[in-house]
């Protein structure tokens, strides 16, 4: 359990549900991690002795502000897991231009700003590992989503871009794609009945667990990951196996 020791570890969205999953799932595994959340209540009680960091990441000035007081805090940044993020609805006729901008503030663009700053740290010490997360939704989208799902598609985009130039640089970048995963984002969107359809479409016959994307985030984040870059990482039952 100290896959991670040593290292210095800032989790984005991390107050709650997947983000909180990652958080934990490595301070077990040894690391050193620092909370990024904007729900300052719940980031500052999420994880015992984990720095809380409280942002809006749709501001790119307190995205970077972000990492850089998670980077002091820390003593340095070895491992950036960018997993804040909004889930919007609507159908593609009645989608504004603000919620369009929005989904991709949120979702893209906070993680160039968080990379640009991270980066800089981490050639401190000959490289680090970024992981992003996408959503199935990146790569088969639905009904309703076009911006969450546009907006996912380009998360892989940036994803692939940026291994290709921080490779070089020691760094791999890599993104997770789950399918379904029952946390308090979208909960007010479903219903028993959506949950069973959702369920009847993986051979395993089950819905993910945030500790399933936690795995994922971990194998990526450590030694045992050194050798995958640019990737765009199904955890999705078999939902998608592409």
């Amino acid at each position: 359990m100290t896959r991670l020791a040593g290292r210095r570890a800032v989790v984005t969205g991390a107050a709650r549900g997947i983000g909180y999953a990652i958080a934990r799932r490595f301070t077990d595994e040894g690391a050193a991690v620092a909370l990024v959340d904007v729900d300052r209540n719940r980031a500052g009680a999420a994880l015992a002795g984990a720095p809380a960091v409280v942002a809006d990441l749709a501001d790119p000035a307190q995205a970077r502000a972000a990492v850089d007081e998670a980077a002091d805090r820390l003593g340095g940044v070895d491992i950036l897991v960018n997993n804040a993020g909004i889930l919007l609805m609507a159908p593609l006729l009645e989608i504004t231009p603000d919620d369009w901008d929005r989904a991709f503030a949120v979702n893209v663009r906070s993680m160039l700003c968080t990379i640009q700053a991270a980066v800089p740290y981490m050639l401190k010490t000959g490289g680090g590992k970024i992981v992003n997360m996408a959503s199935m939704g990146g790569k088969v989208g639905s009904p309703g989503q076009a911006h969450y799902a546009s907006s996912k598609a380009a998360v892989i985009e940036l994803t692939r871009v940026a291994a290709m130039e921080l490779g070089p640089l020691g760094i791999t970048v890599n993104c997770i794609c789950p399918g379904y995963v029952l946390t308090e984002m979208g909960a007010a969107t479903r219903t028993p009945e959506m949950v069973t359809g959702w369920t009847a479409k993986s051979p395993l016959g089950r819905l993910a667990s945030p500790g399933d994307v936690a795995a994922m985030a971990l194998f990526l984040a450590s030694p045992d990951g050194d050798y995958c870059t640019g990737q765009a990482m199904n955890v999705t039952g078999g939902m998608i196996m592409h």
